[in-house]
């Protein structure tokens, strides 16, 4: 059994666009059941790592991110920046909820995720690593970062409808990014791309199945390049991606590797899991750091 005094419960007020306040009451109900009352409120964009650092600090062994991807993310990095061996345990409040899916995390269920926590469930996961960042689900770079954007401008839809309808906006306009993708395993020439995908897990934007074959176990990240196409075929890439099935299509190429070396002809900009990045240099490494950190998870059955 976990120490309930050694769990700290952070709370993005802001995910899912004031879906995280709005959980508080059933979260605080929830954990309070099992004995955890350290519950804990972010009032800044990326706050929660503050609040993790500090949880660490005083002691704490895991701690419940309430929120989605971004803020999963968030406090994995304040584990994973401390060396700490706490667990990380997912509630889900924001828009996308992603990297749960492929976690097998229970993020949905408060009852469910607040009885693993204190009968100390855990299992080892593999991160992705970029510049100085982790990040959980995935990096993605092109098309990627002008639905981010656009999402950003569009206050009345919530939800994968959120990103779906976003997307469909940027398909025509979106010009495409020359991008360079390297591996241990192979080399490549510049390729202009409609989206690169550097994927630890399966699922990004809420509907999109991007790496079906992902497995955050196995020490490896996915590739997925999609090549630039006219406006009638990016529609067919764009149904396939939701149904998982764009890798057996001539402008896709997937790589499994230990790492990637991307080139761009000038600085990018990208997304972890779901948060806005600028790169500080036009060449960047990513790696999977297996089995990095600890999640709470059921330990029966398999995770992907």
């Amino acid at each position: 059994m976990a120490g309930p005094d050694r769990t700290c419960v952070i709370v993005n007020p802001a995910a899912g666009r004031g879906r995280g306040a709005r959980a508080l009451p059933a979260v605080r109900a929830a954990f309070a059941a099992v004995g955890i009352t350290d519950v804990r409120e972010s009032g800044e964009r990326e706050g929660e790592a503050l609040l993790a650092a500090r949880a660490l600090d005083e002691g704490c062994d895991t701690l419940v991110a309430v929120g989605g991807d971004g803020t999963w993310s968030n406090v994995a990095n304040a584990i994973l920046r401390a060396r700490a061996d706490a667990r990380l345990a997912l509630v889900a409040a924001g828009t996308g909820n992603d990297f749960a899916k492929t976690a097998g995390a229970p993020a949905t269920d408060l009852a469910a995720t607040a009885r693993l926590v204190a009968d100390g469930a855990a299992r080892r996961v593999d991160v992705g690593r970029i510049e100085d960042r982790w990040f959980l689900n995935i990096a993605g770079f092109g098309f990627d970062i002008a639905v981010l954007e656009s999402v950003e401008r569009i206050t009345w839809l919530k939800g994968d409808p959120l990103y779906l309808y976003a997307a469909l906006r940027q398909l025509g306009s979106y010009v495409g990014a020359e991008i360079t993708v390297g591996s241990p395993a192979r080399a490549r020439g510049a390729v202009r791309h409609l989206m690169l995908v550097i994927a630890n897990a399966r699922h990004f934007g809420g509907a999109f199945r991007i790496a079906p074959h992902a497995s955050i176990t196995d020490g490896r990240l996915d590739a997925i390049a999609i090549h630039d196409a006219p406006m009638f075929r990016r529609l067919q890439l764009f149904g396939a991606v939701i149904r998982g099935t764009h890798e057996t299509m001539p402008e896709v190429q997937v790589e499994q590797s230990p790492s990637f070396t991307l080139r761009f002809p000038a600085a990018p900009a990208y997304e972890t899991d779901g948060e806005y990045r600028r790169a500080a240099s036009a060449t960047i490494e990513v790696t999977c750091v297996p089995s990095a950190l600890r999640i709470v998870a059921p330990t029966s059955g398999q995770v992907p």
